[in-house]
């Protein structure tokens, strides 16, 4: 299976992308070095391989819970650019409908 220029041209339109024509030789002979490479793979023999979610056995080391003392609030506004007593002030990202 090979692709076309006329294919990788296709792809870029649809990625909303612009190449130039050096470019999209290129990459055309990118993507068919890389079917090339699965057309190897899929030489394998792989019936007896379980599939795996991840290529690297790795576990979760996962650490005890502890209580810790919270920052007071006031400490943690002392750096706040704007604050009140209790809040950090930021400015308003959401619009109120109709407006």
């Amino acid at each position: 299976m090979a692709v076309t220029k006329k294919e990788v041209e296709k792809i870029a339109e649809l990625a909303k992308l612009k190449f130039s024509e050096s470019e999209l030789e290129d990459f055309t002979h990118q993507m068919n070095d890389i079917l090339k490479y699965m057309e190897k793979l899929n030489e394998l023999n792989t019936e007896n391989v379980e599939p795996l979610s991840h290529p690297i056995e790795s576990t979760n080391v996962f650490r005890e819970d502890e209580l810790k003392q919270s920052i007071k609030t006031k400490d943690a506004l002392r750096n706040a650019p704007l604050a009140d007593e209790n809040y950090f002030i930021v400015p308003k990202v959401i619009k109120e409908k109709g407006k």
